[in-house]
């Protein structure tokens, strides 16, 4: 028998033995395979992998079968000459050759390892900036001291500490900002000082939490992060200064002629009607800024008025000779001096609170106009590089069709045509850049600005309720003094002549601290008049313990707002009482 057809080594017709000797003319004993012994002599050889996890589409369908045929069908076929024989053999070698071609993306997933490892997301760069402290010396411009932390590579570190800038120096970055990045909306600089007074504790709170607001803003933003000049100033030693000082696209009086003309022809719709809902923004805010603030001046001249009027109503008790009319102008005057203190911390809070939220997004908004302003001369650039391109086109196949045609013209006219060309290239794709950016800088400025001026119209209702509440718990601390004028009920009669037979003597307050007894809300348990009430001039202890020493019942709270001890239904002050009240002859 021939085995010669399946032993392919002349020296081992049955094949490589794993425990057979060396030959005399090998030097070691032959290599094996570790896979080819098992590790159980009764256990059948394992495949190198589980075949339940092979793919289903490795093999075509129908193979399975003749990937590994019988060993002795094999056999007879080579012995008895078939000459399907080879061509199987061939057969399997190209099917080896195909499966060694595939790509790895058809290869189970846990055999893919070098694609895992070299996907890597993209880090997010990011800065963030935290102030710690303000500074002020004066009347100098305000220091502000911050840290700051990030990961981008044009940093030099990622961590910088005690970083200490002006407020000027701030306003110079956001105006190399404005004018280096048309397609970014920068905010407005807060101002370095608010209505409430430098040196107090409201306004350090307030300049450290718009100008942490501001860095937040600039710094969360994609485009105005990765700016030179921000790195500069965070890394500068010695204060900082702008080095390329950078100018809008048009200024004076030909931005001024650029505005009387119509607006340049617009895709984008969103942005061409957004110009004009912030321009009203803008002259609305500004207008109601200024009315604000003759509000606020003539409160401050009305609590002016009333202090003063307090102190002379206070010294006509000197002179008067009746005992109980003279107690009452002393209370009526202190407590008329007290509101007049009141109104003008009032007047304070509305300047803080309104007043100057309206200034500033009014400042703001001119600002986003004049971005919106900016790109629409990029538009008009644009058209116009637009025509000189055609004109030189236009021109350069003129040349092309002319009948003598000089070397020198061509070379003018092509080398016209390709800076043209090139030119607009450049302006389109900016404005694209700028047109996409504003686009969502549009959106996020609306959503901030509406947030700001809501918080802003909810802080100023607060502090007004608080104020208003304040100055009638205020006023009606004096009202049993009046009523105590005389037996009869001094002036609380209003020289009517039937006297009641039986008065009222406990009338309780209507600002207690369970609330507003006319509106039934509730006091809010918060202090959202910490800054306000801790200037307010609370009526004097005087007045305090003769309230408390008239034997009626009424105990006077710490916070200058009279309660009662024990309140009788009938003598709440609400509207269902003061229906009554006003339906009897008893009041």
């Amino acid at each position: 028998m021939d085995y010669s057809a399946i032993s392919h080594d002349p020296d081992h017709p049955a094949g490589t033995s794993p425990w057979a000797s060396p030959r005399p003319t090998q030097t070691t004993f032959p290599t094996s395979s570790i896979n080819d012994i098992p590790s159980d002599p009764l256990a059948p050889p394992q495949p190198p992998y589980d075949a339940a996890s092979q793919p289903e589409s490795s093999l075509p369908p129908g193979e399975e079968q003749t990937e590994s045929p019988d060993l002795s069908e094999r056999l007879q076929s080579a012995q008895l000459g078939d000459p399907d024989y080879h061509n199987e053999q061939s057969q399997y070698a190209a099917q080896q050759q195909q499966y060694a071609q595939q790509p790895r993306s058809q290869l189970p997933a846990r055999y893919q390892t070098g694609a895992r490892q070299h996907a890597r997301p993209a880090p997010l760069y990011k800065v963030q900036a935290k102030i710690t402290s303000l500074e002020r010396t004066g009347k100098k411009d305000p220091i502000l001291r911050f840290d700051v932390h990030t990961n981008i590579p044009k940093f030099r570190t990622t961590q910088y500490r005690d970083v200490r800038r002006t407020h000027a120096e701030f306003t110079k970055l956001a105006e190399h900002l404005m004018s280096a990045n048309p397609e970014a909306m920068v905010p407005a600089v807060p101002p370095p000082l608010t209505p409430a007074g430098a040196g107090t504790e409201e306004d350090e709170i307030r300049v450290k939490a718009s100008m942490q607001k501001w860095l937040n803003t600039v710094l969360g933003n994609e485009v105005l992060m990765q700016d030179d000049e921000v790195v500069l100033f965070v890394e500068s030693d010695f204060g900082y200064s702008p080095v390329v000082r950078m100018k809008q696209p048009a200024t004076g009086m030909r931005r001024k002629v650029l505005k009387q003309f119509a607006p340049p022809p617009d895709d984008t719709p969103e942005l061409q009607n957004a110009r004009p809902v912030v321009k009203m923004f803008y002259l609305g805010s500004m207008d109601a800024s200024h009315k604000v603030d003759r509000v606020v001046k003539g409160r401050r001249g009305l609590g002016l008025a009333e202090s003063d009027f307090g102190v002379k109503l206070g010294q006509m008790h000197v002179q008067e000779t009746h005992p109980g009319l003279a107690n009452a102008y002393r209370k009526l005057g202190k407590v008329i001096q007290t509101v007049g203190d009141y109104h003008a911390v009032q007047a304070t809070a509305e300047a803080t609170t309104l007043g100057e939220p309206l200034n500033y997004h009014s400042s703001d908004a001119f600002i986003v106009k004049e971005t919106l302003t900016n790109r629409h001369i990029l538009l008009r650039d644009l058209i116009q590089a637009q025509q000189v391109t055609r004109s030189k086109r236009a021109a350069a196949d003129r040349v092309k069709v002319s009948s003598s045609v000089r070397k020198d013209k061509v070379d003018e006219a092509i080398n016209a045509l390709d800076e043209a060309q090139s030119h607009e290239d450049y302006l389109t794709k900016r404005t694209h850049r700028v047109t996409s950016n504003l686009l969502q800088e549009k959106r996020r400025w609306f959503d901030r600005t509406t947030n700001d001026l809501l918080a802003s119209l909810r802080e100023y209702t607060l502090r007004q309720i608080d104020a208003e509440r304040r100055t009638l718990a205020t006023l009606e601390s004096v009202r049993p003094d009046i009523r105590a004028i005389d037996s009869s009920g001094g002036l609380s009669r209003l020289g009517r002549e039937s006297h009641p037979t039986v008065r009222r003597p406990n009338l309780g307050s209507s600002q207690g601290p369970k609330g507003d007894a006319w509106s039934g809300i509730p006091r809010r348990s918060e202090g959202l008049g910490r800054s306000m009430s801790g200037s307010m001039i609370s009526p004097t202890s005087e007045v305090d313990e003769e309230v408390n020493g008239q034997g009626k019942g009424r105990v006077r709270s710490p916070s200058g707002v009279s309660t009662t001890v024990e309140e009788d239904d009938e003598d709440r002050l609400d509207a269902r009482n003061a229906a009554s009240r006003l339906a009897t002859s008893t009041f």
